[in-house]
């Protein structure tokens, strides 16, 4: 991966502009030639941050960067990228486009999400993909009390549940038969997984509001449950424990090339028919 950040490196200089590089990825690509930062360095020092790699490296620079306001563009060094949807290969031409001027900036809400224990907030944590609510292991179906502003919506008994955002709608709940959210939708997802009830739907509710979720029976007491945010586990859940979500204070500035949008990503990712037959 040296090559590609070298050549991007080579093109932002070309252009009169400073460049940082995180001190992990410097450490493990061997690209030691650039002033190094760690990643709240960068926060406060850059105005633009150019993250390469796969949606999960974007997750994770969305989450530590969002407090900073700064507008992230992302590079598919991956496989399938919803949110890294620059090809590595049209990269060195797309950034130079965006430096000319030439570019789109669109605001993604961001989850916050607290697990709490009679009373006592055990962790909090952001997610711009989704926050969810499972079994652990080999155990059985675990059953969910689910409020929003303290109002009761239902019991639900499933491998789990959901909360997803509309840059989370392409992930996750996708593949749990979700639908896609545009993301100026300003609109939270919840969709079970496996629900024991057929008629357990998925449902879109406003962002103004606060769900609860409440773990009510746990199918094997000793196997437990978990909860993860953006895929970051928090494990060892117990019978009573709640999970409160909302829509967090800050939101993640994405930065896109003029001639990419959310439709021509759904297109190349989900092989939609281009054009239609004339």
């Amino acid at each position: 991966m040296d090559a590609p950040l070298r050549a991007l490196a080579e093109v932002l200089a070309n252009a009169g502009r400073s460049v940082l590089i995180e001190e992990e990825t410097a450490t493990n690509t061997g690209v030691d030639e650039l002033p190094v930062a760690t990643i709240e360095g960068i926060g406060k020092q850059a105005d633009l941050v150019i993250v390469m790699g796969g949606d999960g490296t974007m997750l994770g620079a969305a989450r530590q960067l969002a407090p900073y306001n700064i507008p992230l563009i992302g590079i598919n060094h991956g496989r399938l990228g919803f949110i890294t949807d620059i090809p590595l290969q049209n990269a060195l031409q797309a950034i130079q486009s965006v430096l000319d001027g030439h570019f789109t900036l669109e605001s993604r809400t961001l989850l916050e999400a607290s697990v709490v224990r009679d009373g006592q907030t055990l962790t909090t944590a952001l997610a711009l993909n989704d926050v969810v609510l499972n079994r652990s292991g080999r155990s059985g179906m675990i059953e969910i009390s689910v409020e929003l502003d303290d109002q009761f919506m239902y019991k639900q008994r499933s491998d789990g549940l959901i909360i997803a955002t509309p840059t989370g709608s392409t992930a996750y709940a996708l593949s749990a038969n979700g639908p896609i959210l545009h993301p100026g939708v300003n609109a939270f997802l919840l969709v079970p997984v496996a629900p024991q009830t057929l008629s357990n739907r998925p449902i879109v509710i406003p962002t103004s509001g606060t769900l609860k979720l409440t773990l009510t029976e746990i199918g094997r007491a000793e196997m437990g449950a978990s909860v993860h945010f953006d895929m970051q586990t928090w494990s060892n859940l117990q019978l009573g424990d709640q999970i409160t979500v909302k829509k967090a204070q800050h939101q993640i500035q994405f930065l896109h090339p003029e001639g990419l949008s959310f439709f021509s990503t759904l297109r190349k990712k989900l092989h939609w028919n281009i054009m239609p037959e004339s």
